[in-house]
């Protein structure tokens, strides 16, 4: 079993962005954890960030190797028409993420663009959500192509 994990604007800031609502943990160290993780259940990883919403477009274009997308858009999530048109045509399965509670937020933060063209959306759970979902695609391999 093969994932994407896909992270998009300001990710590369973890640790040193807000980190009472991000936490203390670099982007290096969730790569790390996830890849330690990954080994354990004998999935392949790969990962992918981006501050630029092109580069994200043309990585997902790419990505039908895989068996399964984990994708924290970051504010992307609640603009990107383009980031949705492309979830919409993959026939990987996405799980979007959001580290913090988007909806215990700013209003503006409580609509997605990609929720409904994705398989599922775990929010709040910090770095943490990152592991569920590739959980979720490891216990569901053989149905969770099904959009």
């Amino acid at each position: 079993m093969k994932i994407l994990i896909v992270n998009g604007p300001n990710l590369n800031m973890l640790g040193q962005r807000e980190p009472g609502i991000y936490g203390t943990r670099s982007l290096a160290d969730l790569e790390n954890f996830l890849k330690e993780e990954a080994k354990k259940a004998g999935v392949k990883v790969s990962f992918f960030q981006s501050n630029h919403e092109g580069a994200l477009i043309d990585r997902l274009q790419k990505a039908s190797q895989f068996d399964g997308i984990i994708l924290n858009a970051g504010g992307y999530t609640h603009t990107s028409i383009a980031i949705r048109d492309t979830i919409a045509t993959l026939s990987v399965p996405v799980i979007e993420i959001h580290i913090s509670n988007i909806y215990s937020r700013e209003d503006f933060r409580c609509n997605s663009m990609l929720s409904a063209v994705c398989k599922g959306v775990i929010a709040g759970l910090g770095l943490e959500g990152y592991l569920i979902a590739m959980q979720y695609f490891v216990r569901n391999k053989r149905t969770a192509i099904v959009r």
